[in-house]
């Protein structure tokens, strides 16, 4: 009779390396495989080649090759927005706060340098090459952060949230806003070659929160007045 099997002492760096570092390797070279070769065209041998690993790995860890992509496509962007939508609804912030965390969201992937080019390139692949998992990202991803953007201009425009969810202006403004930073993922490779070094290092995406956060109030602001009607009162400032 085999004795039975200690999971733990199988692991498939044995004690060279920490179930964590394991991991994180399969979700690197998942990302950079799948990023570049899509789903279907990525073998398993490829992967944990790739990664250095083990075979085993892969189930170990992520149960099947379509695990590991699942996690390669909402891991490796921060995952569930759950936490950026809690710390930019908040009521107490201001219009220029809350738009501040709210770009925020999406330049933290970008401090992870070339990562944040896979993550992008994986996404247009899953919208191109659909494995199912394109409206799960949707539905939990986008959707919810959408959602949270126009409920904080609805409180600042002072509109109830039901009646400013069939509001189309203000459902473009909404858009507007997010694309200001969709625009730094989609087209990261052809600003760079329009203006080299903007995004490079971490205080120049300090200046683009900066910079997000005064362009977006103005954008709000813009459209308060041709509306005619003023912004919710911030403390310390007139309303608009």
């Amino acid at each position: 009779v085999k004795p039975a099997i200690n999971p733990a002492a199988q692991h498939p760096l044995g004690t060279a390396r920490t179930h964590g570092d394991t991991r994180e390797r399969l979700l690197s070279a998942g990302l950079r495989l799948f990023a570049g070769q899509g789903f279907a065209q990525t073998s398993t041998r490829e992967l944990v080649e790739e990664a250095q690993v083990n075979i085993a790995a892969i189930s170990y860890h992520f149960g099947d090759k379509a695990g590991l992509y699942r996690a390669a496509l909402f891991e490796s962007m921060g995952g569930a927005p759950d936490a950026d939508i809690a710390r930019f609804s908040n009521p107490a912030l201001t219009l220029a706060r809350a738009l501040g965390v709210f770009f925020e969201s999406f330049l933290e992937p970008l401090r992870e340098g070339d990562r944040a080019r896979l993550c992008m390139k994986l996404h247009f692949r899953e919208m191109l090459e659909p494995t199912g998992l394109w409206d799960e990202e949707l539905a939990h991803g986008i959707q919810p952060l959408h959602v949270a953007l126009m409920a904080v201009l609805c409180r600042h425009f002072g509109i109830d949230a039901a009646v400013g969810a069939a509001d189309t202006d203000l459902q473009r403004l909404a858009i507007c806003l997010a694309g200001l930073g969709v625009h730094l993922h989609v087209g990261c490779d052809v600003n760079e070659q329009l203006a080299p070094g903007l995004m490079a290092g971490p205080a120049a995406l300090d200046l683009w929160a900066d910079r997000l956060t005064m362009f977006g109030v103005a954008m709000v602001q813009a459209e308060a007045r041709r509306r005619g009607v003023q912004l919710l009162a911030e403390p310390g400032r007139e309303p608009t």
